[in-house]
């Protein structure tokens, strides 16, 4: 399931040490059942509602009999998870079922907070790390996700949604109704609008993604190695979309393994 959803996550873990990669590949399997309920075609709302309830069960004390499920709720209670942090995912999650515009930058930092942020936090347990670390998990965590939104904004529009916000601080950021989707039509017809579009929410991208890395010295250099992979491949991604915003319309932006395992290697090097 790993290997198949995410080619840089998937790759950048195996530098983890054993022990580790297992705790990261429980917490994967967790979110990622959980996100692939409600971005099937057609969603599968009565799936993400009865998951939702096995898992709250498990926590209450009765198994699941699911190792996606049980495994995760077992992680939660040998690294002291906050129920707090898992709750706000899943009510991320249920958001897709029903929400479909976010109009207001704040509207998508909500979202986010529990689809990526809570992430972070579940990796700094998994890493043991101190709680000196948690802002600058949770900022790696929002980085990547935001980035996320800019590579598939085509693919989101095909579900009837759009996670990039068109109002920042009160600053309007297109001429466009609330419910407009990104398309290369569009995008064609407006280039220096679309371009500017783009590049603001890549400077948002770059200052979270810059706090984040501040936090990578609480990380111990083994799975440092593997986090700073990651993001390392993120920023990769928003080069190419930099570089040729209209990119998002004809293929999805991703590094290819070898492009990730060279610069883990690198990245051991330094350290």
């Amino acid at each position: 399931m790993f290997k198949q959803g995410s080619t840089t996550y998937f790759n950048s873990s195996l530098f983890f040490a054993p022990a580790m990669r297992t705790d990261v590949f429980a917490l994967y399997g967790f979110v990622r059942v959980a996100d692939n309920l409600v971005d099937s075609v057609p969603q599968d709302a009565d799936g993400f509602r009865r998951f939702e309830d096995r898992y709250r069960r498990a926590m209450a004390g009765t198994p699941a009999e699911d190792p996606i499920i049980d495994d995760f709720v077992d992680l939660s209670r040998r690294l002291n998870f906050d129920p707090a942090w898992t709750d706000a995912f899943l009510a991320s999650m249920a958001a897709d079922l029903t929400k479909r515009f976010y109009a207001t930058e704040e509207e998508t930092l909500d979202y986010i907070y529990g689809s990526a942020e809570v992430i972070g936090l579940f990796m700094a347990r998994i890493m043991r790390l101190p709680e000196e670390s948690f802002h600058a998990a949770q900022r790696l965590g929002r980085a990547m996700q935001f980035i996320n939104f800019i590579r598939d904004v085509a693919e989101d529009a095909g579900f009837g949604r759009r996670y990039l916000p068109l109002n920042r601080v009160g600053e309007r950021l297109l001429d466009v109704p609330e419910d407009w989707l990104p398309d290369r039509n569009w995008a064609e017809a407006n280039p220096a609008a679309w371009r500017a579009y783009l590049s603001g929410h890549l400077v948002r991208y770059q200052a979270w993604q810059a706090e984040a890395e501040a936090g990578y010295r609480y990380i111990p250099r083994r799975p440092r190695m593997a986090v700073r992979t990651a993001g390392d491949m993120y920023n990769w991604t928003a080069r190419q979309i930099a570089a040729d915003p209209m990119v998002v319309f004809a293929r999805k932006v991703k590094p290819r393994r070898g492009r990730i395992v060279v610069q883990a290697l690198w990245n051991g090097l330094r350290g």
